[in-house]
């Protein structure tokens, strides 16, 4: 057995993170009012709304498809933007079962926010940055979450996912 995390591992951890946080602002939808700060978002709704709605223009990117643009995101609600995650499961899944992938491709990213010498990547560091993105925030959301004197139970490290063995 290699002691390699492989993306479809990862991609099972977001998966997890993404549903708990689905079903925790649904019980709480008062959350999703508090003032956040974190990635540009005003309230923990916008940070949702930022998570799932990059996810699914990463997907989109790597599957070489037409990026939904940031403004077709809805402001909400929740299950809304729970869609675009799914979409994005979708679309990740699709590529990593297909056997014609070459994930040590470059990948460019034309981004007017990153230095021309700093847009080319692999298809597999754009892929495990976007599996990464919504866990380093939803972190950040528990953490804050916590601060604003709600309990989440949120268990988002790796240590605790059924994603490995």
């Amino acid at each position: 057995m290699s002691v390699a995390i492989e993306m479809e591992e990862l991609l099972v951890w977001n998966d997890e993170a993404s549903s708990f946080w689905k079903a925790h602002l649904g019980k709480n939808p008062a959350l999703l009012e508090l003032p956040c700060g974190i990635g540009g978002a005003d309230t923990v709704q916008d940070l949702v709304r930022h998570i799932w709605g990059a996810e699914l223009r990463w997907a989109e990117r790597l599957a070489g498809i037409a990026e939904t643009p940031r403004e077709a995101v809805p402001k909400g609600p929740v299950d809304a933007h729970f869609e675009f995650h799914l979409k994005a499961m979708g679309i990740f899944k699709g590529l990593l079962a297909s056997p014609q992938e070459n994930w040590d491709a470059p990948y460019t990213l034309e981004a007017a926010w990153l230095p021309p010498d700093k847009r080319t990547f692999t298809r597999r560091k754009v892929l495990a940055h976007a599996l990464f993105h919504g866990q380093r925030h939803w972190a950040q959301l528990a953490t804050l979450v916590r601060a604003a004197g709600f309990a989440s139970e949120f268990r988002g490290d790796l240590l605790f996912s059924a994603a490995l063995p």
